[in-house]
């Protein structure tokens, strides 16, 4: 919960800072990192509740924390995620995420209310309150994404305004249907005027030019989209402060470092969007992102400011950012600067450690069935004999967006056939959650299966289940134990599943704790790689296929879908 900032508390804190009355907790003899100029400088911090009160002199406190020989940097903020991708439940979230120095993270739960609607929002809003970390929360703008496909839920601005006063609250989430902005919807434009005087998040791949303005003329100030430098460049130059996003499937740190310039830092804020816990034990958070940057050769001025101060200020966070007197106590000591290696965490001015989090309220978990499908047969997903090229989703290592590939596929008996010597699969998006029968069908390239199947109710960003593979039969024994487990991710050959996660919490999360998942990852990374799968991270590789946002063809439940042209793709 967060503390009252009364007078008594303003009194006490006061006196702490002049050194009148001893700190409740002060780290002594610490490098402090300054993200305003660079410097460093021996000194002790003093913290009063969950504030910074004292910097460059010597405090003593109730309890002091030896800082000799490490630095101290402002917590990182991460500025856009789904906790939901992390695989696992706020509060595993938090306990997996904070160590790494992530004192602030900021979430869409559109995930969550895709399937939930408004009582997936309030789940994560009564978690965010008891979280060590401070999880902030951007409301779902955009639920579903688009009118092509089906979601467990649609929220409008009637069922947004209740929780535009919470307390964790900033703004309105990612607006990921930029066609509906620019097409000036009715329903769009009553989002966008409800929040024009708080935080509006973007979303918008590849738009550039006159409807890139037309865009940001609706108050729209963040993007974390921007794949390239020079698509990066363009939006800066328009007032956009952009989000560089390294992610488990999104890997655009490579592409847009070059823009991280100390004329541009206080303008560049880092983010992952969707990484799980596999990933964040193997490579690390936004830490992991520092550190590869200061490898690249930016200045570490540019990255510590990017992952703090400049992220603050994107947000209207003005109590953080930086270590000083009258900021929130957020702290990551260092026992490597360059490396970023945290060692101790502050957030709040409370230390990450099992205490804290043994102290927190949990949160009962909601939405335990929310898969709402009959069991498939391998006859579901047969696909036609067809007269034209088949269009072909083609899958980019490492991107979410996709190429639009034509490819003449073997035809036999009536019907259209893989082809893996094209590296072609078939792809389907099974509707679960209003039992409407709808089965997407499609074909995919890129996943260098041989045999088999991988399923998953993890589905951007209505949350049916997906399915590639490279058999029907391998593909339905992958739906069935999808349905069975009331959510998760499975691998399955032609004899049955070899490897699974169940995701019960609203079939996106799972209920263990995060090294639990972590190593049930390892098995299922395992398994797919046995059916010859090449990609590094092939379940959110398939999480993304249905996402109708992203160019340039993805897949519904309703069928093969244009991105470019927002239609559905003639199969007949």
């Amino acid at each position: 919960m967060q503390p009252a900032h009364d007078a008594a508390f303003l009194s006490k804190a006061i006196k702490a800072g002049a050194g009148e009355l001893p700190a409740d907790l002060v780290i002594k003899n610490v490098n402090l990192f300054s993200v305003v100029d660079g410097s460093t400088a021996q000194t002790d911090i003093a913290i009063f509740g969950d504030r910074i009160v004292g910097t460059h002199g010597q405090y003593k406190g109730e309890q002091t924390i030896d800082g000799e020989g490490l630095t101290a940097v402002p917590g990182f903020i991460d500025t856009h995620l789904h906790v939901e991708s992390s695989l696992v439940t706020p509060f595993e979230f938090d306990r997996c995420v904070l160590p790494h120095g992530v004192t602030t993270a900021i979430c869409d739960p559109h995930e969550i209310a895709n399937v939930l609607g408004a009582e997936g929002i309030r789940y994560f809003l009564d978690s965010s309150l008891q979280t060590v970390m401070d999880l902030r929360v951007n409301l779902s703008s955009c639920v579903p994404a688009t009118a092509f496909e089906t979601a467990g839920a649609c929220l409008e601005i009637e069922d947004l305004l209740p929780f535009r006063d919470h307390s964790k609250v900033i703004g309105l989430a990612e607006f990921m249907n930029f066609p509906g902005v620019l097409a000036c919807d009715p329903k769009v434009l009553a989002k966008l005027e409800a929040f024009q005087d708080g935080h509006i998040d973007g979303h918008a791949p590849l738009l550039s030019g006159l409807g890139l303005n037309g865009y940001l003329a609706a108050g729209i100030r963040t993007d974390h989209e921007a794949t390239s430098a020079e698509e990066a460049l363009e939006k800066l130059s328009k007032g956009m402060t952009i989000l560089m996003r390294e992610g488990s499937v999104s890997k655009d740190l490579e592409a847009l470092a070059p823009i991280l310039t100390p004329d541009r830092s206080a303008f560049v804020a880092l983010c992952t969007d969707d990484r799980n816990p596999l990933d964040i034990a193997e490579e690390g958070h936004l830490d992991s992102m520092i550190r590869r940057l200061i490898a690249k050769g930016i200045r570490p001025l540019d990255a510590y400011r990017a992952a703090s101060w400049s992220a603050a200020n994107a947000f209207g966070l003005k109590d953080r950012g930086i270590i000083a007197p009258g900021k929130r106590a957020d702290i990551a000591l260092l026992s490597d600067f360059t490396e970023c290696r945290v060692e101790t965490v502050l957030s709040g001015g409370v230390v990450a450690g099992e205490a804290a989090f043994s102290a927190r309220k949990i949160v009962q978990p909601v939405g335990l069935d929310s898969v709402h499908v009959a069991p498939v047969s391998a006859e579901t997903f047969v696909i036609p004999a067809r007269n034209s090229e088949a269009d072909v989703i083609g899958v980019v290592p490492g991107k979410i967006i996709t190429e639009h590939l034509k490819r003449t596929l073997p035809v036999s008996g009536g019907k259209t056939h893989v082809d893996l010597n094209q590296d072609v699969l078939k792809v389907s998006v099974v509707e679960r959650h209003k039992g409407t029968g709808n089965i997407g069908l499609g074909f995919v390239h890129g996943f260098g299966m041989k045999s088999g199947a991988i399923a998953s109710s993890v589905g951007h960003d209505s949350h049916n289940i997906c399915v590639v593979g490279a058999d029907e039969q391998a593909m339905a024994h992958a739906v069935n134990r999808v349905i069975a487990m009331k959510g998760g991710f499975a691998v399955a050959d032609a004899g049955g599943v070899t490897a699974e996660l169940a995701l019960p919490l609203a079939g996106l999360m799972s209920l263990e704790p995060f090294e639990a998942v972590r190593h049930e990852l390892e098995d299922l990374r395992a398994a797919a790689k046995a059916l010859g799968c090449t990609l590094a991270e092939p379940f959110l590789q398939v999480a993304f296929l249905p996402l109708p946002v992203i160019p340039h063809l993805k897949i519904t439940d309703f069928g093969v879908f244009d991105v470019n042209k927002f239609e559905l793709v003639d199969q007949g």
